[in-house]
């Protein structure tokens, strides 16, 4: 990930906009996977170090015809719904696939925050308030408290999206539909611009770096903070 690159300060290093676990691209063009591997190797040139290069390429995105969520999000809320109300609905929605999902698998990724993932959604909504948002947990500060909340509600979906018919699909379809379909995603979206604009440098960096993927930054409506991209 850029940002433990940024980190650790290797002495080469290439960036790319691949989706997570596909540092060459996608499966069976070896032409990219050559280009990527050339544009890596070519680092070696450099004088000096640390470098950290983006690759300038990105990738078709792939064909998602014949898979789709069973859930349906697309219903227009009423005009009197506020964001709280239109997330918990959904989270409901979603609520008897994941159980499903939970006890078929016996395990599950959610509970890092602490808080139930009703309490969670409460929590974040409450940040688009920028001058009054709500207290973090006892004991846990408040930038960890928003990382931990938005963890547990993306694991929780997509989760709940696996023990649906057809099974998540692939990790850009799960992507596009999160983020794209979801009260969630556009919620994630709307708190970018008032976490990266905050007086706390740790939220901050939550909004910056934790918040948004780099795959669906640009989905975001106003300026983007240039250590997002």
């Amino acid at each position: 990930m850029r940002e433990h690159t940024e980190v650790i300060r290797p002495p080469r290093a290439l960036w790319v906009t691949f989706e997570l676990g596909r540092p060459f691209g996608a499966p069976g063009d070896p032409a990219l996977q050559r280009r990527v591997l050339s544009a890596a190797l070519a680092l070696l040139e450099a004088p000096s170090g640390p470098v950290l290069a983006d690759y300038p390429e990105t990738i078709a995105e792939p064909d998602l015809t014949g898979w789709a969520c069973p859930v349906n999000f697309a219903a227009a809320p009423a005009a009197s719904d506020d964001r709280a109300s239109i997330l918990l609905r959904e989270i409901g929605a979603l609520a008897p696939w994941y159980d499903r999902a939970a006890t078929r698998s016996g395990r599950t990724t959610v509970g890092v925050s602490g808080l139930a993932i009703p309490e969670a959604a409460r929590f974040l909504v409450g940040h688009l308030d920028a001058d009054a948002p709500p207290a973090a947990p006892a004991g846990v500060a408040r930038a960890d408290a928003i990382k931990r909340a938005c963890e547990d509600l993306k694991a929780y979906y997509i989760e709940a999206l696996g023990a649906q018919p057809g099974g998540a699909g692939s990790v850009h379809q799960q992507a596009e539909w999160l983020w794209g379909e979801t009260a969630l995603g556009r919620l994630l979206l709307d708190l970018y611009p008032i976490l990266t604009a905050s007086a706390d440098p740790a939220v901050q960096w939550v909004g910056i770096r934790l918040l948004v993927p780099a795959t669906q930054i640009h989905r975001v409506t106003g300026p983007i903070h240039p250590r997002s991209r």
